[in-house]
């Protein structure tokens, strides 16, 4: 049995990186979105949200007549879509996601969970259901926002180089994120998002990076090992791999734009040297695009 002492110091070294993880999401929300609402997007509901310029494809019923009397063209009334969308948010936990390459960077694992929690704010404050795949499902409310931040700020380290994201179906019709190096087998990406481009799902790719995996700035004798150690290079002459490495790199988000292009979602690359900010600005439009809705 563990003493009371000790058990006390263990629940609160799990429980100290909530508070600080949930405090820099909403904060980083905040910054990027301060007191949105609802996103704002065409479809059924009863809420008037803008006039438009009708196209042959609107039939009689829907022009606003009284509106289009004083211009030479005809408008269409839209109303605002009011039905919650699902969204499902991926993290990659591999080992590859601890890497830093400087101190004053954050591993890219914590920079992607510190994005999937302060984007499951804004979309949670906008009347959004978000899940956490693979075992949490999209619900609303800020209720919702607890076991968000639970998971991600207590995430389980995967014990594999890299990860890839969860083969479990998506909601159909629904919206997902996936943030990851997206290092590791690019078939099983490709697997995923065309499986749920098949039902529906539109979404976002986040391929986050530490800056010294872009440059590979490495010279003469190097010793290369994959976090988990599974995989181990020797060379005296690192220098001579760079031009490899970078084609190679290259392909890679070759594929990720290709998938993007094929299945209709969209893709970011973002550098932990970089400010959260941008990254969480593009995640929101990203999704407002995905759904077909962007204003």
């Amino acid at each position: 049995m563990i003493p009371p002492a000790q058990l006390r110091t263990q629940a609160e070294a799990l429980a100290a990186p909530l508070p600080a993880l949930l405090a820099q999401a909403e904060h980083l929300a905040a910054s990027v979105l301060p007191g949105a609402h609802g996103r704002r997007r065409a479809g059924t509901g009863d809420e008037f949200w803008q006039y438009r310029q009708a196209t042959t494809s609107d039939w009689g019923a829907r022009i606003d007549w009284r509106r289009s009397g004083r211009a030479d063209v005809h408008f269409v009334r839209e109303t605002e879509w009011q039905a919650a969308q699902a969204i499902t948010l991926w993290v990659d936990h591999s080992q590859a996601m601890q890497f830093s390459g400087h101190k004053t960077r954050p591993p890219k694992a914590e920079r992607a969970r510190l994005l999937a929690l302060a984007l499951a704010v804004l979309l949670l404050k906008a009347g959004e259901r978000v899940g956490l795949a693979p075992d949490l499902p999209p619900r609303s409310g800020r209720a919702q926002l607890d076991p968000l931040a639970l998971v991600l700020g207590t995430p389980p380290l995967s014990p594999a180089d890299y990860g890839t994201p969860p083969a479990s179906a998506l909601p159909a019709h629904s919206q997902a994120v996936f943030l990851s190096d997206f290092l590791g087998d690019p078939g099983i990406v490709q697997e995923v998002v065309g499986r749920a481009a098949d039902r529906g799902v539109r979404g976002a790719l986040v391929q986050v990076l530490d800056p010294v995996e872009e440059d590979f700035p490495y010279q003469g004798r190097s010793i290369f090992e994959s976090m988990a150690g599974g995989l181990r290079h020797e060379t005296l002459r690192a220098n001579d791999l760079q031009m490899r490495y970078r084609a190679r790199l290259a392909e890679r988000r070759d594929m990720l734009a290709n998938l993007a292009r094929l299945t209709g979602w969209q893709v970011l690359t973002h550098h932990t040297e970089q400010p959260p900010t941008a990254a969480l600005m593009w995640l929101w439009h990203a999704l407002d695009g995905a759904g077909g809705h962007r204003k």
